[in-house]
């Protein structure tokens, strides 16, 4: 089996953190979200891995992930360029996959569980194509799944104005090479896009076997702030445990909390679970839980909580800053008037004082 992770998109949600890269590198718990994408192929025993890369600074993502050896994979990259939908980026796929059967990955979707059990499943049924569903409350942001009184799968409709149900089609597609002949007979939808929906749709109607799993356990699309900071909190809750690796003078250091080498932390109370990275410095502060904290940051006579600061981000004299996601190389000065908790979605290389 092959593996494909679609890394495009605009990220128009993220904005300003994606002006200056792609959303799928915002970090929670101190990884990228598409590093855990790799991380649950990889499980799944697939070792050859395309990457889609879109218009938002695609050599991040290949300075990132380099040719996948670090990770235990080999990487090809392929480029879509402009956003023209989840079918689109898939065609462009046909030579990697060749007649493999392989598996579709939305770059910013996570799911508590992983996907090895529905992999499993799809190879065991020889389905043409399968699809992972969660019931969610707004069923008109997603593809939806229709049923007839067998539970038989038999429409998929993207972003319904009436959905027929509340399962939500989840950004995972377990997929053999007769999904290209579907998608080479597509047309744009209303959305202008070539939709992964239809191609389904189009095995369906040709009465090719296609199945479906529910997802047990959590599953987020971290398209928006809140749902990085969310999915930050969760990966910190499920996967961090003790380890101070860092140095520390009189400081009380609580709960789970990672800190690797290189970090000081100093006069200050870290309260788990919380996730520094290398070469930090924590001084005269408090650091709160379900905070992330990328390499080469500072927190100076400030008090943090459930927050993301990526690499090189340095907060000084914020008498409380929570929920919050600050970019790379950011800063966040307080120097005025104190006693208000802020709450700030801040951009790459900028400056905010207060």
């Amino acid at each position: 089996m092959k593996g494909v992770i679609l890394h495009g998109g605009s990220g128009t949600r993220l904005k300003p953190l994606t002006y200056s890269g792609p959303k799928q590198l915002i970090p929670v718990g101190n990884k990228p979200v598409s590093e855990y994408v790799l991380e649950d192929l990889v499980v799944c025993g697939v070792t050859d891995v395309a990457i889609i890369l879109g218009e938002t600074y695609p050599e991040l993502v290949r300075q990132y992930y380099g040719d996948g050896s670090k990770f235990g994979v080999k990487i090809t990259y392929l480029l879509q360029g402009k956003p023209m939908g989840i079918a689109h980026a898939v065609g462009i796929c046909k030579d990697f996959v060749g007649r493999d059967e392989f598996v579709v990955y939305l770059g910013d979707n996570l799911l508590q569980r992983g996907i090895s059990e529905y992999v499993s499943e799809f190879r065991k049924a020889k389905y043409e194509a399968m699809v992972l569903l969660k019931e969610v409350d707004d069923p008109t942001r997603y593809g939806v799944a229709q049923f007839d009184g067998s539970k038989r799968l038999i429409r998929l409709i993207e972003k319904p104005k009436h959905p027929p149900s509340h399962d939500a089609v989840v950004g995972v597609y377990l997929l053999r090479s007769s999904i290209f002949d579907s998608i080479s007979s597509l047309k744009p939808s209303w959305r202008g896009e070539l939709e992964i929906t239809d191609a389904i749709q189009g095995l369906i109607d040709r009465g090719l076997p296609v199945g479906y799993s529910r997802v047990e356990g959590w599953w987020f699309d971290t398209g928006k702030k809140d749902d990085i900071l969310a999915v930050n909190a969760l990966i910190l809750d499920e996967k961090c445990g003790y380890e101070l690796e860092a140095e520390t003078v009189e400081s009380k250091v609580e709960g789970r909390v990672q800190a690797k080498k290189g970090t000081k932390i100093i006069n200050s109370t870290v309260r788990g679970p919380v996730a520094i990275a290398e070469d930090c410095i924590i001084q005269n502060s408090f650091v709160g839980p379900h905070t992330s904290i990328g390499r080469s940051s500072s927190v100076i006579d400030s008090n943090v909580e459930h927050c993301v600061l990526m690499e090189g981000v340095r907060i000084e004299g914020v008498e409380r800053l929570e929920d919050s996601l600050v970019g790379k190389n950011s800063k966040v000065i307080q120097s005025g008037r104190k006693g208000h908790s802020l709450q700030l979605h801040v951009g790459d290389f900028s400056e905010v004082v207060l």
